[in-house]
């Protein structure tokens, strides 16, 4: 039996028009307000899965957490100081070295900055989860240690320096990891950053698939809206079609990270041949599976 839970994490604020490159503020108004600096509010999204028979937690992502100084947090948004991921799992009973896994969709700043201590004035920062396995694709890997100028800043060298020395790092290529046996299951996807991963929670009547940023949130359901950010928008869109019909297919649902209001939601075909989310939750606890 699997024990799943949303968590929290450090929020952060996105220009819109970067987030919803293709598509005019006059429509994604409509969805998110902005601010006067034209930026949306965005969550960072973790997920629990707590297997009861092995014993082991699993963490899917880390957000963005508080690793920034205070120059790169005003930046971004960011506007809590303490690192809320942990006092998230704080009151799921769990500190960060209770975690026996974490599996890293991709290596961008707001879903691995989690990984590392709260900045603070004088102080170094190090890397969490000193009893974790990590689990990252071989391309997103290569990727992160060797950017485009185009993505460059989206990278945090530091981390990457961090993983490969503590030597915990698994780097995979297939669809199953030894190390989590068969009932989870990776899709890979290039649309948005070479290499991501997309983690499917692969039970047999009720799959749950975590697709980091394929889908950001509920607006991106919608197969034309990419955003700003992504590297390939035609070949996300491309993938996204082939994940929403695969979890129509298996009445399964869609785990959104950077959703501010919805966690989880299924997905249906409309009289419009649209994908529609319906079932939205606000958050899960403890959802069984």
């Amino acid at each position: 039996m699997y024990y799943l839970s949303s968590l929290y994490g450090n929020t952060q604020k996105l220009d819109g028009g970067a987030m919803f490159g293709n598509v005019p503020k006059s429509l994604w108004e409509k969805w998110f307000t902005a601010d006067n600096d034209n930026r949306i509010n965005l969550a960072c999204r973790a997920l629990l899965i707590q297997d009861d028979k092995k014993k082991n937690n699993i963490l899917l992502e880390t957000g963005i957490g508080a690793f920034f100084e205070p120059r790169l947090k005003k930046r971004y948004g960011v506007e809590e100081d303490q690192h809320i991921l942990l006092q998230q799992l704080s009151n799921k009973g769990l500190s960060h070295e209770d975690i026996h896994y974490v599996i890293i969709s991709h290596l961008h700043f707001d879903h691995v900055g989690g990984l590392l201590s709260a900045w603070k004035q004088g102080k170094t920062i190090e890397l969490l989860f000193p009893n974790a396995q990590f689990i990252v694709s071989q391309i997103a890997w290569t990727r992160a240690n060797s950017p485009h100028f185009r993505d460059k800043a989206s990278f945090i060298p530091l981390l990457n320096q961090l993983l490969a020395e503590s030597g915990r790092l698994n780097i995979i290529n297939d669809e199953f990891c030894d190390l989590l046996g068969e009932n989870f299951r990776f899709f890979y996807s290039n649309g948005h950053t070479p290499g991501m991963l997309m983690t499917e929670i692969n039970m047999p009547d009720d799959p749950i698939l975590f697709v980091a940023d394929l889908i950001p949130g509920i607006p991106w359901v919608h197969l034309p809206v990419t955003m700003g950010y992504d590297r390939f928008p035609e070949q996300l869109i491309n993938e996204k079609q082939e994940i929403l019909e695969y979890i129509v297919k298996r009445n399964g649902r869609i785990f959104y990270t950077h959703d501010p209001n919805v966690a989880i939601s299924r997905i249906q075909i409309d009289e419009f041949n649209k994908f529609i989310p319906y079932e939205m939750m606000a958050s899960i606890n403890n959802l069984s599976v």
